[in-house]
């Protein structure tokens, strides 16, 4: 949870890079984040990514490093980031989805055309978050989700275990 004197921070947008073109270019996103106070270099993440993998809300960072990604993680928030894709009507599943997760503590994060982000706690569980989402699946043909911060973003299929420090259940 944040606290009112994390809220009251300056709000600011820094580069972190999603990814390479076909060029091998860096591909940048443009990630909310708020200073840590009193902390140069250090910065909370306000608002899940849609691109950055190994990242969620609430994370500290500190921007700029000499990583590939132009950050390094400092500590985990314990949120996920749920990146779904779907090519026609994205607003037909987000009316379904945005309700279900607040039920459960969850939050849209973002929502453009083809894509939804939500952001919740690692408590509430794999098993009942991956409910919720199958069942999107069935309802919405075409839509498809990913974890944004549970595999390593080398391999993207090496799970990172950082929620086995948060949470027995999950």
């Amino acid at each position: 949870m944040e606290s009112n004197s994390e809220l009251t921070l300056e709000t600011q947008h820094i580069p972190l890079v999603a990814g390479l073109n076909a060029e091998g270019e860096p591909v940048l996103e443009q990630i909310k984040v708020s200073p840590v106070e009193g902390k140069q270099g250090e910065y909370r993440i306000l608002q899940a990514p849609a691109f950055v993998r190994g990242l969620a809300r609430g994370d500290t960072i500190r921007f700029p490093a000499r990583t590939a990604q132009g950050c390094e993680l400092l500590k985990r928030s314990g949120h996920l980031t749920i990146r779904i894709f779907r090519k026609h009507n994205i607003d037909a599943a987000e009316q379904f989805l945005t309700p279900e997760f607040e039920l459960i503590d969850g939050s849209l994060e973002q929502h453009s055309v083809g894509l939804l982000i939500y952001s919740i706690h690692v408590s509430i569980g794999f098993q009942q978050i991956e409910l919720l989402l199958d069942k999107a699946v069935g309802q919405f043909p075409g839509l498809v989700w990913y974890y944004g911060n549970v595999y390593d973003p080398q391999d993207g299929t090496t799970p990172l275990n950082w929620w086995l420090d948060f949470a027995d259940n999950v």
